[in-house]
């Protein structure tokens, strides 16, 4: 299993970075990692907007779900009943982000994976397809000012900042539920808020700045996303 998942994700997202080095040797490593994984979010886009969709549907109807499950708390049978009569009713797929956020966890995962073991500047030639040679040299100085093979302090707290803001948009516009789960609800959300930027900054400067530097790209490129798809979709899924 693990090495299927090389040979379909690790490796091809591998050959692509290498590749784009060979296109691009103007630019240093650093700049490369920031291109690199703007282009892979770009091709996950479609798939990234069809989660945000699905759970600002879901989002909108959080209330006749939760009046719902108030009228038939007493009776579990009926308000599973009457609940996916809503789901069906409203044309909703409880489980569309799910599945979506499933198919692009392997990739998410190949993309740290090649930034973790990536081991720049050298250049791991067993994995190298035919058509892809290795770069002559590999500027590994982010903009001729960090080495982005070594640790960087800075890089590592703009990725736990910019981690923060993308999850306070991603959580922003979420309904407070009333009762128990709600409580529940919001006291992960806070937790996921404030503990999960922590723990990016620390990974990002215990391993590396071309992980740090992947991280503050993609969180930056959510926080886009994530603006866009609110305010060109929100409307449409109010519920009426």
């Amino acid at each position: 299993m693990i090495s299927l998942f090389h040979t379909v994700i690790s490796e091809p997202l591998y050959n692509g970075l290498i590749l784009l080095m060979n296109i691009l040797p103007f630019f240093d490593a650093g700049v490369i990692v920031i291109i690199f994984t703007i282009i892979v979010k770009i091709i996950m886009l479609p798939l990234s907007i069809k989660v945000s969709r699905a759970q600002l549907q879901m989002k909108s109807h959080e209330k006749n779900l939760s009046d719902i499950k108030e009228k038939y708390k007493d009776n579990k049978e009926e308000y599973g009943r009457k609940q996916l009569e809503y789901y069906k009713e409203k044309g909703i797929n409880p489980f569309a982000s799910f599945f979506i956020l499933l198919i692009q966890l392997p990739i998410l995962i190949g993309l740290y994976n090649i930034f973790l073991k990536s081991g720049l500047p050298q250049i791991d030639m067993t994995l190298l397809y035919s058509f892809v040679s290795a770069p002559l040299t590999v500027d590994m100085v982010f903009l001729g000012l960090i080495s982005i093979s070594e640790k960087s302090i800075i890089l590592a707290v703009i990725a736990g900042i910019t981690t923060y803001f993308q999850i306070s948009l991603s959580t922003s516009q979420s309904e407070a539920s009333s009762g128990m789960q709600g409580d529940m609800a919001k006291a992960m959300q806070v937790q996921m808020k404030y503990f999960f930027p922590i723990l990016m900054a620390f990974i990002a400067y215990t391993i590396s700045s071309a992980v740090a530097l992947y991280l503050i790209t993609s969180n930056l490129f959510a926080i886009g996303q994530e603006i866009y798809i609110k305010k060109k979709y929100h409307k449409s899924t109010m519920v009426v």
